[in-house]
């Protein structure tokens, strides 16, 4: 056996921290994009070509769908032709849709230019950004992956108000454009910064994974059997959906009545509260009852939906935005420290992929739905109380342990 050199994965001089500031800047790309600019693409495109929202965010779904279906496979992906061809495949995808949507003019392009997003989505979100972590990180890895996808909140923070703003001075076909340039700029930056994976990480993959793959048809089997698997899933799901939906929508519904320029400025509030909920309590959730911060962290988002559907006053429904916002990146993170600390270690694995996938398919109807029922009500209120219904629904089956 071939004892091969530690790296000191502390060190601020270890190659490792570089990728980690590189998938910082592709999740700040990939989520402004993919993620937050649904919202804004949802309200030009309705304004532009007066298509149905319920058309748009069918759409969205169709896009979350088969992004689900991509990430599935980004980890073998990574496996064949690397993490760097890898990334640079997302950004190109990325921008090129990004590019074409600001000049269809037909509902079939728009479903066209979805898959490119798609696509783009799966290589520049959560799956290529912690695999391609994986491969340099082992002791610190949680920390690197943590740091990284701190890019995903500044894409909604600085991205979104960006892209309003370009819109606003531009028009929307230069805007994307412009947008789709940024990622061909950054592409030449990761093609050098992302070489070769540490050869000791990438030829002795951490030993979970064996386990896992050795027993992981007999822990899903179980895991549906199981009460408090089904009870934190579903309410993650319930809730999940409701939020993707939300935030979707968010500019379209907020635009009449606080314009768009104070619209791209609420969400990024949400998105900047997300990363304050996030970090503050990241330094006591380890003792504090994770199911019970779950619940109350649903009904804080119900509490600011309420808020949102009764107010017509700006400065308050920035309020209800914030409290909103508080939640949104603890609501991603909460799901494994509730699976990491009431199931075994050798099943976390194929249970916290089990719990994103069945998240991911449900979340991507969030928007269609929501646009669906706004478009047959004539406004959000019914849909937004839908939500309200699904977060309470959910904070009650959190609550449900199922085991001692």
């Amino acid at each position: 056996m071939v004892n091969l050199p530690l790296r000191d994965e502390s060190s601020i001089r270890y190659e490792g921290w570089r990728i980690v500031a590189m998938c910082f800047a592709v999740a700040t790309f990939g989520w402004a994009l993919g993620f937050y600019g649904q919202s804004v693409y949802l309200a030009e495109l309705t304004r532009l070509h007066g298509w149905p929202s319920s058309l748009i965010a069918t759409a969205t779904t169709f896009f979350y769908l088969g992004g689900a279906l991509l990430v599935a496979f980004v980890g073998d992906v990574i496996r064949v032709i690397g993490p760097r061809a890898c990334l640079l495949g997302g950004i190109a995808a990325m921008a090129l849709g990004t590019a074409l949507l600001g000049r269809i003019d037909a509902v079939w392009q728009l479903y066209a230019v979805y898959v490119l997003l798609a696509v783009g989505w799966a290589g520049t979100s959560l799956g290529a950004i912690t695999s391609t972590l994986g491969l340099w990180f082992d002791r610190r890895r949680g920390m690197a992956i943590s740091l990284a996808l701190n890019g995903a909140s500044f894409g909604g923070i600085a991205g979104v108000p960006l892209l309003v703003a370009a819109i606003g001075h531009f028009g929307f076909a230069d805007a994307t454009l412009a947008a789709a340039i940024a990622g061909v700029l950054l592409m030449p930056v990761v093609a050098i910064v992302v070489g070769r994976p540490p050869l000791r990480i990438a030829e002795h993959p951490a030993g979970p994974g064996a386990v896992q793959a050795l027993s992981s048809g007999a822990i899903r089997r179980d895991a549906f059997r199981d009460i408090a698997f089904l009870t934190v899933t579903i309410a993650f799901a319930l809730v999940l959906f409701a939020q993707v939906g939300f935030i979707v929508h968010l500019i379209a519904y907020l635009d009449p009545l606080i314009g768009r320029e104070r619209a791209a400025a609420a969400v990024a509030l949400l998105t900047t509260m997300a990363v304050v909920g996030r970090v503050s309590l990241s330094t006591v959730i380890d003792r504090l009852d994770q199911r019970l911060v779950s619940a109350i962290s649903f009904l804080s988002q119900a509490v600011a939906l309420a808020i949102v559907i009764l107010s017509r006053d700006g400065t308050l429904l920035l309020i209800a935005c914030a409290l909103f916002g508080f939640s949104v990146g603890n609501l991603i993170t909460l799901p494994a420290l509730i699976v990491q600390r009431e199931f075994p270690a050798a099943s976390f694995g194929v249970l916290i992929s089990l719990v994103t996938a069945i998240n991911q398919v449900t979340y991507a109807f969030g928007p269609g739905v929501i646009g669906l029922v706004r478009d047959l009500s004539g406004s959000y209120t019914l849909p937004f109380a839908g939500c309200i219904v699904l977060q309470l629904i959910a904070a009650a089956l959190v609550m449900m342990r199922g085991r001692s």
